[in-house]
């Protein structure tokens, strides 16, 4: 029997209820909740316990969806007290939900705590999604932990954001959950994915620009502070001393300007980041050129930037400008928050030169970070659901220190070290170093290659490099490259240095490849990127 998706239709009855911050967290809180097309308007009543009932009327809109039409309604409680629990209940005149709360934010607020989770969408059966796992982690982390203030994301909330069975089932997954703390959701790739037929298999992927159901869904739910046309999956938040900048994986440019003048305009003391794809990545063939060269400005200007995507936990040192540092003062921690819905990742993770702690994952847990900030001291402890602790970490700025104590690598003058996608070259290399002449960088290419797995013939005086689609060939005494492409002057000559190896100019040389490179000065090293995923590897004939 041809098996039928569980589409969880909304009813009458309000569900998907949700609170979030969008805007002054002492004095207001949003409640977001879905009825279907019988309840076009609706209100939620809001009171102290025994006290008078106050109704905020909500903004009712349409959502389409790929099958089916629906209300979605926001109202947003203002004018209330700072540090106070409200009781509330949505709907209309006729159906309404049963009563929950939220609390609002004390005055003058600098000692608090919050969950962060990222990568918890499930993809166990596209007809219908299966969220329990989830819904009973969360709810045992909170009875734990019952201060905790709001869950914060680093996207893939769900696993295919552009068809509503993937939201209907994340939402039922967290029911008994959202209702009562805010859910300040990222949108991640998965968020705003979507394939052209989904049933009864996924093809044709493509990804919303912008991202089209999470916006829909959300629109009232967060602040509509982001860059205009981009707004909903780009915002920023304050709660306490901290303030958060929600980034979404599109428009990288126009994100980073607002970023900009979004961070300098802030007073907070703490500046918290989320951005689905991390910058300092540890998978074997990641890459951030798609966001980090046009976002760098703007994300160097916070304390920590959280990500997700990977479904792997790590941490980098302080990192400015490609240079790793020991303070946080000097640069931004990147913190990877691994998955919180038991998704090992799907390829293969390691430690990289820029992580201070790291964690591939790929036992079936879940992952989740409590936050907790106090005054200019903010901790993070990084635990599984089976109770171990991944990592533990307190960032202070009064000391300028984070501790556990941890120096970041600086390699001795003439010792300069090659990594790359963060990965020292090893045995292979440990006597091949870059060599820098008149202000030019050499390398041993053909060691390089042969590590990234590309295909390498050495002849006498010359070497012939394949990787990427892409060939090359050096001769010694020669700035002539012989490519696929044609000659190409590398501008300067190849020599023959340590252990009689050819050492082409890096530039020129990358170029040629389609990789690019950078030198951190301070930690004497040179990392070495290729801007796509692609895995080479030698064709076996």
């Amino acid at each position: 029997m041809e098996r039928q998706p569980n589409y969880r239709f909304a009813t009458e009855k309000p569900d998907h209820i949700m609170v979030s911050i969008s805007g002054d967290a002492k004095t207001s809180m949003t409640v977001t909740w879905r009825t279907d097309m019988s309840s076009p308007d609706g209100y939620i009543e809001c009171y102290e316990k025994d006290g008078e009932k106050m109704i905020f009327k909500a903004i009712t809109k349409p959502f389409k969806s790929d099958v089916n039409t629906s209300y979605i309604h926001w109202a947003k409680a203002e004018g209330l007290k700072p540090g106070t629990r409200y009781y509330y209940t949505c709907g209309n005149d006729t159906i309404r939900s049963k009563e929950y709360h939220f609390d609002t934010q004390e005055e003058n607020l600098e000692h608090f705590r919050f969950i962060a989770i990222s990568d918890h969408q499930k993809d166990n059966d596209h007809y219908n999604p299966d969220y329990s796992r989830l819904n009973k982690f969360l709810k045992g982390v909170l009875a734990e932990n019952p201060d905790i203030r709001f869950i914060f994301t680093a996207g893939d909330n769900c696993n295919c954001g552009q068809h509503e069975i993937q939201w209907n089932a994340m939402y039922e997954g967290m029911e008994g959950i959202i209702e009562y703390i805010p859910y300040m959701m990222t949108c991640g790739n998965h968020d705003n994915r979507g394939f052209e037929f989904y049933f009864p298999e996924e093809r044709n992927r493509y990804y919303a620009e912008p991202a089209e159901f999470f916006n829909n869904q959300h629109e009232y739910s967060y602040p509509k502070n982001g860059p205009e046309g981009w707004q909903t999956e780009n915002y920023s938040f304050d709660y306490g001393n901290v303030h958060f900048d929600v980034l979404g994986v599109n428009e990288p440019e126009l994100v980073n300007e607002w970023l900009i003048k979004d961070i300098d305009e802030s007073d907070k003391p703490w500046k918290f980041g989320a951005y689905h794809f991390p910058i300092y990545y540890a998978g074997p063939n990641l890459s951030n050129d798609d966001a980090y060269p046009m976002m760098r400005e703007g994300m160097e200007k916070l304390d920590v930037l959280f990500s997700g995507h990977e479904h792997n936990f790590s941490r980098s040192f302080p990192i400015k400008n490609e240079e790793i540092f020991d303070k946080p003062s000097q640069g931004t921690v990147h913190y990877e928050l691994g998955n919180g819905h038991s998704n090992p990742p799907g390829t293969k993770t390691t430690d990289k030169v820029w992580h201070a702690s790291f964690y591939p994952q790929e036992e079936e847990v879940c992952a989740y970070a409590i936050v907790e900030i106090n005054g200019n001291k903010a901790s993070f402890i990084s635990k599984l659901d089976d109770g171990r602790i991944v990592d533990e970490c307190i960032i202070d700025k009064d000391k300028d220190e984070i501790r556990p104590y941890r120096v970041a690598p600086v390699f001795g003058p003439g010792r300069t070290r090659m990594f790359y996608k963060g990965v020292d070259l090893g045995l292979c290399a440990s006597d091949l170093p870059p060599v820098c002449k008149d202000g030019v960088w050499y390398v041993a290419l053909a060691t390089l290659i042969g590590y990234m797995g590309g295909e390498v013939k050495r002849e006498k005086g010359k070497v012939s490099l394949s990787v990427y689609r892409k060939s090359a060939e050096f001769t010694e005494d020669s700035s002539i490259a012989l490519t696929d492409k044609g000659e190409i002057d590398l501008g300067n000559k190849v020599f023959r240095g340590n252990r009689e190896q050819l050492y082409m100019p890096l530039d020129s040389s990358c170029k040629i490849f389609g990789m690019k490179w950078a030198y951190a000065e301070r930690n004497n090293f040179i990392s070495i990127e290729y801007p796509g995923e692609d895995h080479p590897v030698p064709v076996q004939p």
